[in-house]
């Protein structure tokens, strides 16, 4: 992002800041935790900030606007340097709400789970993962470092997806398979200071899953001004699939109308226990 285009955002950030300690009666936002909410990829990354955006209307916290903070570079396809990637990190100030795309990197993991932060990370069964970066590259990211070689290169969606499963290494930027992809991620999933969530519980379970989410951030310092019950439900009303620029339909299982037997081997066998590892299956026999 040019210097400009930084500055100004950080200026707005500054206002906003200065309006939620007008409005919640403080005189800094010293002392509030950095809500961040990190993500796999295509797994409900903007159901999961509107939901964090909504602490902002329960308490002393700031949606900081400031640019996603990725290991990834979406247009180049560039793997990120650790110390890029916490120099972005240590620009968050008190209070402040931000999302991500981050691997459990070990420098990341320690400024994460350190005290002052509330760190969730959300994850989506891999086979609707999958489904999803079709449509997304294909349909939604005209600058995606793959998006040329999809509409090109590759003429059905039965063609896209087996790409999306099983990766594509030989281009000049690499693109791992599902499996790959994954693991970077898969530390989060142990670390007792991150809330991990599944997309699906928001489908099928929300105010339970809104639940978690609100006692996570309370559990590690964010100060409520409402009762439990009447949070949960201004947390809840904050969700809006249409104001998401990314969605599409949101729905859970979608993965069995495209999977032909061809893609659920060709999955079965890059993938190996990783289902299983997240808990969507109890044996490759699905």
């Amino acid at each position: 992002m040019p210097l400009i285009q930084m500055q100004a955002r950080l200026v707005r950030r500054g206002l906003r800041r200065a309006r939620q300690m007008v409005r919640y009666r403080q005189f800094s936002l010293n002392g509030a935790p950095v809500i961040f909410g990190n993500s796999f990829p295509k797994s409900g990354t903007h159901l999961l900030t509107q939901v964090l955006h909504g602490f902002t209307r329960l308490g002393a916290v700031v949606d900081s606007g400031l640019p996603a903070i990725v290991t990834f570079e979406g247009e180049t396809g560039r793997q990120r340097e650790a110390g890029e990637i916490l120099a972005e990190l240590n620009r968050l100030r008190p209070g402040d709400i931000v999302y991500g795309h981050l691997h459990a990197l070990p420098a990341v993991m320690a400024f994460l789970c350190r005290d002052g932060i509330v760190p969730y990370f959300i994850l989506r069964d891999p086979r609707d993962v999958v489904v999803s970066h079709v449509h997304y590259v294909t349909d939604m990211a005209s600058n995606h470092a793959h998006h040329r070689y999809y509409m090109e290169s590759l003429h059905s969606f039965d063609e896209r997806l087996t790409a999306s499963i099983a990766g594509l290494p030989d281009l000049d930027v690499p693109f791992p398979d599902i499996r790959a992809r994954f693991d970077p991620y898969m530390s989060w999933i142990d670390r007792p200071e991150v809330l991990t969530l599944h997309f699906e519980e928001f489908v099928v379970g929300r105010e339970a899953a809104i639940g978690r989410v609100l006692d996570h951030a309370i559990a590690h310092g964010f100060s409520i001004q409402l009762d439990r019950q009447p949070a949960i439900e201004v947390l809840a009303h904050e969700i809006d699939p249409k104001r998401s620029p990314t969605f599409r339909r949101g729905k859970v299982g979608s993965w069995r109308e495209r999977f032909t037997p061809e893609h659920k081997q060709l999955f079965k066998r890059v993938s190996g226990d990783l289902l299983i590892r997240l808990g969507y299956e109890q044996s490759d026999q699905w």
